[in-house]
């Protein structure tokens, strides 16, 4: 495996990071081999943000931004990212969602070496889909990901959507308590249930904001999930809106209905007619009220709905020829009393294997190898009373059915699978590596709900 991790304590003058206090800048790293470029340098650092008023919590951010920086490039293209530590500890970066080369996908100890603080790692890859994705830390990730390291990678489509305006809106709910500093991002025993909730939510940083949108417009709305624990069952009462997209895939446009349950990891664009000037809806999770949507004066008329979103270039699997595996999602049954003992619970397993966060030789002992280019199906069995949002890296799958309801097959990266469900999900092996194959509720993750997946 080739390591590009660097020092940069040398030659951050090179780097071009005089100025930077407003955090990450956009800047020019040379031709890409297909298209014009969108290139970044990204640096991760301690940051003061105000989430409770007149309190200050003491964040990590990328880009001088909590959640970060949003990223973009168009489908095609070259992405070149270069990031730079600045905190006190080890991290990497892991692009959610995005099907790239193994030695990009940001795993310590499997992909990448960690980028250690005060060094430099360059991210570099294509993005052969378009759609809402995401990035973020994979390692220590309940404290990380806690704190703040979290940010939006949007990859445009290659021809245009149709849209004329759209806006990003990151969801997370943060560990804090009323003067805003942080509490426990991961209890052991709230681990061996749901997971460990927050009890703030916002959307970009903001709890409950109100946010102005052109009236009589149809406005895209890509809604992203960063959050390390949440469900969120998304509804806008009363609007005029269509899902076009699910978790950077385009669907069939359909009415978003009663609710949308978005869980962990997972991302919905949304198409809204914004209502007329001084009107107002309300983006909820359940009863509670996320976000204000208001329709503000427009200069422009009405706009139509857009068409479908194209699809993304991602290989059909052919059932028929398709090998079979079987997942089982279960409490690894720890005894009570042994819970708050010890830094490493194994509260987890797939297919009676808890992957244990400490040992760096975990990916190591695959739990499935496949072979290269040929087609699977996985069915997924959930064995307990809780959601697990089920998250594959490196490749696309497609949704068939479900025991528990009615499902239009499409293509996704993340599958909220719900208790006591069964699912059967569908892809081509074709990108080489060892991929992680775990549950986006990030305590599930830590304490036993992740194995390995062998492409070779």
């Amino acid at each position: 495996m080739n390591l590009t991790r660097r020092q940069v304590l040398a030659g951050l003058a090179s780097l071009g990071v005089v100025g930077l206090g407003a955090g990450g800048v956009r800047y020019w790293l040379g031709r890409p081999e297909n298209v014009a470029s969108h290139d970044y340098e990204l640096i991760a650092a301690p940051l003061d943000v105000e989430l409770v008023p007149g309190h200050k919590t003491p964040a990590w951010a990328y880009g001088g931004q909590a959640p970060g920086l949003e990223l973009r490039c168009k489908q095609g293209e070259r992405l070149r990212v270069r990031f730079v530590n600045r905190l006190s500890v080890p991290t990497t970066i892991h692009w959610h969602g995005i099907r790239l080369p193994i030695e990009m996908d940001g795993v310590p100890y499997v992909s990448q070496a960690p980028v250690l603080p005060g060094e430099f790692f360059d991210y570099s890859f294509i993005c052969p889909d378009a759609g809402s994705y995401w990035y973020h830390p994979h390692m220590a990730s309940s404290d990380q990901l806690g704190r703040g390291l979290v940010g939006p990678l949007i990859v445009e489509e290659a021809e245009g959507s149709g849209f004329v305006h759209e806006r990003t809106l990151c969801l997370k709910t943060w560990s804090v308590d009323g003067q805003g500093a942080f509490t426990a991002f991961s209890v052991p025993r709230e681990a061996a249930r749901g997971g460990t909730p927050g009890r703030l939510s916002s959307i970009n940083g903001q709890h409950n904001p109100r946010i102005s949108l052109p009236a009589g417009q149809v406005v895209r709305l890509r809604l992203l999930n960063l959050d390390s624990t949440i469900t969120y069952r998304l509804n806008l009462p009363g609007a005029e809106v269509r899902i076009y997209a699910l978790d950077g895939n385009p669907i069939t446009p359909r009415p978003l209905g009663k609710e949308y349950w978005l869980g962990p990891g997972m991302r919905i664009d949304l198409a809204l007619r914004v209502p007329a000037a001084g009107s107002e809806l309300s983006l909820r999770n359940g009863p509670l009220r996320l976000a204000t949507l208001a329709g503000e004066s427009s200069e422009s008329t009405g706009s139509d709905w857009p068409a479908a979103l194209p699809a993304n270039p991602i290989a059909e699997p052919d059932l028929g020829r398709a090998q079979r595996l079987r997942f089982n999602f279960e409490w690894a049954a720890m005894l009570s009393e042994n819970i708050e003992q010890g830094a490493a619970y194994k509260l987890w397993q797939i297919n009676g294997q808890a992957w244990d966060i400490q040992n760096k030789g975990c990916a190591d002992r695959p739990i499935a190898t496949l072979k290269l280019g040929e087609h699977y199906i996985f069915e997924l069995r959930n064995l307990t009373q809780y959601q697990h949002p089920i998250h594959l890296h490196g490749m696309a799958f497609k949704v068939l059915d479900s025991d528990r309801r009615s499902i239009e097959p499409y293509f996704t990266d993340t599958y909220l699978l719900g208790k006591n469900e069964t699912a059967r999900i569908a892809f081509v092996a074709d990108n080489p590596g060892v991929w992680m194959f775990h549950c986006h509720v990030i305590d599930h993750m830590e304490t036993g709900l992740m194995a390995a997946i062998a492409v070779v």
